[in-house]
């Protein structure tokens, strides 16, 4: 493998706009499994940001769209790769059950030590330090829980709790349009159960509970948005895949 480009902070980030209002932004050097799709979506009265990348580079100085108007930034969960700006937000919104992590994001909380290192990229950002590698803390102004709203003014998202992947993962879904931010609970690619504080039993009880919602597409923590056949498709192959390999579900479980 030859030598990396170095890419300098103008040419790190891309915005591709997608339907109702919603844009993605993302790190198109990072490579896809690493690549976090940041989602800004255009409200009434004010917009919505889920997940904020590396933070390498500065997304407010480097993306004008998240700097225009009044905006509510959520995380969807604290790995990384998904909160490495959003001490550059003063409206930050976390699930209660990371809020310690996003105020308080060290390496070994937020899987950074074991992935955040220079065989993400296909092209290395100018300035980057693995072992220099931190992100700043952020602590959340509003704690989320199980059917909370967050609201745009003429767009409400509805919060769904999704442990599994992390314990305070969350979606946003919007009843109106069908939409659903999904986080890392579910995308088109491979489905991460394994991580610091992942649990394969609250992963399979989320997906449960997801499955027949009504979505009309998916937007994902990372690879591209899929629709309602595909995301069925996706659920039914992670419960499969676990079923065989004699996993089984904790019960109880309620929704934080």
């Amino acid at each position: 493998m030859g030598t990396l480009a170095v890419i300098d902070a103008p040419d790190w980030y891309e915005t591709i706009r997608m339907s109702d209002g919603v844009t993605l932004i993302h790190e198109p050097w990072i490579k896809p499994f690493f690549r976090c799709n940041m989602w800004h979506v255009r409200g009434r009265d004010r917009d919505l940001l889920f997940d904020t990348g590396l933070g390498h580079f500065s997304l407010r100085r480097h993306v004008p769209l998240v700097s225009e108007r009044k905006l509510t930034c959520v995380a969807s969960h604290t790995h990384f790769d998904h909160i490495g700006c959003h001490h550059e937000f003063p409206e930050r919104c976390v699930h209660a059950a990371e809020a310690q992590i996003l105020a308080d994001p060290r390496n070994e909380w937020t899987a950074a030590g074991t992935y955040a290192t220079d065989e993400m990229f296909d092209g290395m950002p100018q300035g980057w330090d693995t072992a220099r590698y931190r992100i700043l803390p952020a602590p959340a102004g509003r704690l989320l829980a199980q059917g909370d709203v967050v609201d745009l003014g003429d767009r409400a998202f509805e919060v769904i709790h999704t442990p599994g992947h992390s314990p305070g993962g969350i979606a946003l879904y919007e009843n109106r349009t069908g939409i659903l931010l999904s986080g890392d609970i579910i995308y088109d690619g491979p489905l991460i159960d394994d991580v610091y504080h992942s649990d394969i039993p609250d992963y399979m009880a989320t997906l449960m509970r997801l499955r027949d919602l009504d979505v009309s597409v998916v937007h994902g923590g990372h690879f591209p948005s899929f629709g309602k056949v595909r995301y069925r498709q996706l659920v039914d192959e992670y419960l499969a895949q676990k079923r065989q390999a004699g996993c089984h579900l904790r019960q109880p479980w309620k929704a934080g």
